[in-house]
């Protein structure tokens, strides 16, 4: 076999897993929990809420995502915290990026492993700047 039949061969080989990947749309119903990482310039939002500052502050909420339906790409369900409850809807792009809206903000996530997903969440009002990220760990 010539070398470029090879070069063929193995570039098929190797992209096949990965368009296979790409169009298996995973199973996220269920329970996944984690510890967000956040920067908030402002009074936050009603899981992160404080009195207004100046400066950037640093926060840390435990989180409990819970998804209970789920159609192809599209799914919905509960993100709480210590202080709160929120319905979302959400959809898995084809490169499976993870989009999710909210009462009041917006947020992206990355499949990181069966198990693990990372979602992290963007908010702008007139009191508040916030970027926050969560690895969610999904329970058994």
């Amino acid at each position: 076999m010539s070398k470029l039949a090879w070069i063929v061969v193995l570039a098929m080989l190797t992209a096949a897993p990965v368009a296979a990947q790409q169009s298996a749309i995973p199973d996220l119903r269920g329970t996944w929990k984690g510890e967000s990482e956040s920067i908030i310039l402002g009074t936050g939002n009603p899981h992160h809420a404080a009195a207004p500052s100046a400066e950037p502050r640093l926060n840390s909420v435990a989180f409990t995502a819970t998804i209970d339906k789920q159609d192809g790409r599209r799914f919905s369900g509960t993100f709480s915290s210590p202080r709160g409850n929120e319905k979302f809807v959400a959809a898995i792009s084809r490169n499976n990026t993870i989009l999710v809206v909210d009462d009041d903000g917006y947020t992206v996530g990355t499949i990181l492993a069966p198990n693990r997903m990372e979602w992290c969440y963007m908010h702008r009002s007139q009191t508040t700047q916030m970027v926050s990220c969560t690895e969610l760990t999904k329970q058994p």
